[in-house]
C-alpha cells in the first residue's frame, strides 16, 4: 500500500477542508442516539449494514428491555433478535449483543473498557466500532473510517482509496491529532448533507467543487 504523499500543496488542501467543514457542519452530534459508553457501543454495532435512522427506530425498544450489560446478558438471544431484525444481520448481532454483554459482566465488572484492545476482543466489535466507542465515549483520539469517509476521503484525493486501512493511516498523517475525533463526525455529516455517493453534483459542492 502506497502512502499519500504529504506535500505542502496537500498541507493547504487539509486546511481548507477543515475550515470548510467547521464554517459548513461545525460540532455535530453523533447520529446514533445512546445514552452512555455501551448503548453507544450496541448502537454502533447494530449500525453495520444499516442506516443510523433505522437503529435509532429499534434501540429504544431494544433498550426498554436492557440497556445495561448486566440486564443485557441475562436476555435471551431469541428475544434481542426479534427486535433487532429490522436492522439486518440479527442472528449475529443478537448473539453478539449477548454475548459481549456476560463477557462485559464477567471480565469488566460490567463497564465498557477505554481499551481498543479489549474492545476489539468483544464479540461483534471490529476495529471501527472500537474506535467510535475511544472517541465519542471516551475522547480517546481515533479516526474511525467507515464506507462513507472512506469515499469522500478518496473523492477529495486525501488517500489513494487502496483500502479503509490506508485511507485511516492517510488521513491520521494528514490532519492534527487533537481534530480527529470532531472530523470523523463532520465528515459523516458533510456527505450526507452536501456530497452523496450517487447523483452527486461535484460542480455544487463546497468541497468537490476545488478538490476533487
Amino acid at each position: 500500500m502506497t502512502q499519500t504523499q504529504h506535500t505542502p500543496e496537500l498541507a493547504k488542501k487539509c486546511q481548507k477542508i477543515q475550515r470548510i467543514l467547521d464554517a459548513t457542519i461545525g460540532s455535530p452530534d453523533v447520529p446514533l442516539d445512546h445514552s452512555d459508553p455501551y448503548t453507544l457501543l450496541v448502537a454502533v454495532l447494530l449500525s453495520a449494514q444499516c442506516t443510523d435512522v433505522r437503529v435509532n427506530q429499534v434501540t429504544p425498544q431494544l433498550f426498554a428491555l436492557a440497556q445495561t450489560p448486566h440486564a443485557m446478558a441475562l436476555q435471551s438471544v431469541e428475544v434481542v433478535r426479534a427486535i433487532i431484525r429490522p436492522c439486518g444481520l440479527s442472528p449475529q448481532k443478537a448473539a453478539a449483543i449477548v454475548g459481549l454483554s456476560q463477557i462485559l459482566c464477567a471480565e469488566h465488572d460490567g463497564h465498557v473498557p477505554n481499551d481498543i484492545e479489549a474492545l476489539e476482543r468483544l464479540p461483534g466489535v471490529g476495529h471501527k466500532t472500537a474506535q467510535v466507542v475511544l472517541a465519542q465515549s471516551f475522547g480517546v483520539p481515533t479516526f474511525p473510517v467507515d464506507t462513507h469517509i472512506h469515499r469522500l476521503a478518496t473523492r477529495w484525493r486525501l488517500t489513494s482509496g487502496s483500502s479503509v486501512t490506508q485511507t485511516e493511516r492517510d488521513l491520521k498523517a494528514l490532519f492534527p491529532r487533537e481534530h480527529w475525533n470532531k472530523l470523523h463526525l463532520q465528515i459523516i455529516w458533510f456527505g450526507r448533507k452536501f456530497c452523496p455517493a450517487r447523483g452527486h453534483d461535484p460542480s455544487g459542492c463546497p468541497i468537490c467543487s476545488w478538490a476533487a
